[in-house]
């Protein structure tokens, strides 16, 4: 194992990845647990406040995600520094990614349907900091040759190709099959020749005159989320807790229904 951990991420300045990536996933659990904590009213843990204002774990999270990179940029790939400040790079990114559904519609989502987007980002950038930590390069080069590494124009249309595919996957509404496909090869390519998913920008600018085409991708669709859907949802619920009920509606006419 000592042997494994100094060839595969030692020697190639892998290790404050690995340490960043560690920090992270530390810091996203804990974050959990002591959220469920303070919804379920257990434990010592409290919201924090200054001045009656919540302030959010983002907030701390910003300065450390800045104090961290900056820091790892200016100390190198190796040496204390490098690996101290990757562990403070990954602790702030981690409470910065776990608000990542605030963030993203400015408002207190934590605990809705909107939150389960915290998780599905953290998720992803584990899966993709994993890949590289893998051995995958960006664009799906990867384990070159000598050979190959002198001839840069196979690196590079390579490299394009690639893109190029990821940003058909992209437009076809397959976001996560084009982010994988930047680090994995063939990933793009799955989605840039399967159907577009209805309601992408593919999907209204192709199919707009063919109603057999559109009419297959949102069939497709169907099945593709009602096989996926509920597994995916306890899979974000058991990390990240399950969100609130949306408040009843009251049929028109019933007190309070304004």
């Amino acid at each position: 194992m000592g042997h494994w951990l100094y060839r595969n991420i030692v020697e190639p300045g892998k290790l404050p990845l690995l340490l960043a990536l560690g920090a992270f996933v530390v810091t996203f659990v804990v974050t959990r647990c002591v959220t469920r904590l303070i919804r379920a009213g257990k434990g010592p843990f409290g919201n924090v406040k200054a001045g009656g204002l919540h302030i959010h774990h983002v907030v701390p999270g910003v300065v450390l995600t800045v104090f961290g990179g900056f820091g790892a940029v200016a100390s190198g790939r190796e040496g204390f520094g490098a690996a101290a400040f990757a562990v403070v790079f990954g602790v702030g990114a981690g409470l910065v990614l776990d608000e990542f559904a605030l963030i993203l519609y400015l408002d207190d989502v934590y605990w809705t349907e909107a939150g389960r987007k915290s998780v599905e980002v953290v998720a992803v950038t584990v899966a993709l900091v994993g890949l590289v930590l893998a051995g995958f390069s960006p664009f799906g080069v990867n384990d070159l040759s000598e050979s190959e590494l002198q001839n840069r124009g196979t690196v590079i249309s390579t490299v394009a190709v690639n893109f190029v595919l990821s940003l058909v996957a992209l437009s076809k509404g397959k976001g996560r099959v084009a982010l994988f496909g930047v680090i994995v090869p063939f990933v793009a390519l799955i989605g840039a020749v399967r159907l577009a998913r209805p309601g992408s920008y593919w999907a209204r600018r192709f199919y707009r005159r063919r109603p057999r085409a559109l009419a297959r991708a949102g069939a497709r669709a169907d099945r593709h989320d009602r096989r996926w859907s509920g597994p995916r949802r306890a899979f974000q619920d058991w990390i990240g807790g399950k969100p609130d009920a949306p408040p009843a509606r009251l049929p028109p006419g019933r007190p309070g229904s304004g």
